[in-house]
């Protein structure tokens, strides 16, 4: 037991020693660097594919581009300039009056559900503002016919 504890002492001790070194050679510019795990969180959580692979992702980009909706890397990630043209998209062609920001808030996904339901893409859900598995079966029903049909 005696050694157990011993062991447990010296380990903190040595693990403690080694991080206080690590924070002695720190300059205060380190600091301000965010590690690159953090960046690749940020950049992934702009991006919402509500569901849809990479390819039917495409499809729906790539059926904008060819528009004055399409103003984006055609990559099947759905980011913040790929929502701001299916909003302009969905007020103009759809009656929608939805805010351009690119956020896939409830108005959005309201927006989205009433052209999956009058588009017939086989949306029969209320327009709830919530991206569930039938709005999400839906849009992927739209890109997988756009990604063959558009790119």
């Amino acid at each position: 037991m005696k050694r157990s504890l011993t062991r447990v002492v010296i380990s903190a001790a040595a693990a403690f020693g080694i991080a206080a070194g690590s924070l002695a050679l720190a300059t205060p510019g380190m600091a301000a660097a965010p590690a690159a795990p953090q960046a690749a969180v940020v950049s992934a959580s702009a991006v919402n594919n509500l569901g849809l692979t990479q390819n039917q992702a495409k499809g729906v980009q790539c059926f904008l581009d060819g528009s004055i909706y399409g103003n984006f890397v055609i990559d099947g990630y759905l980011g913040t300039e790929s929502w701001k043209g299916i909003q302009r998209w969905l007020n103009n062609e759809w009656g929608q009056n939805l805010s351009v920001d690119g956020e896939v808030g409830p108005q959005t996904i309201k927006g989205l559900q009433y052209f999956l339901k009058n588009g017939n893409w086989g949306y029969t859900g209320a327009l709830d503002g919530v991206a569930g598995p039938g709005t999400q079966a839906a849009f992927a029903r739209f890109g997988t016919s756009t990604y063959g049909q558009f790119c």
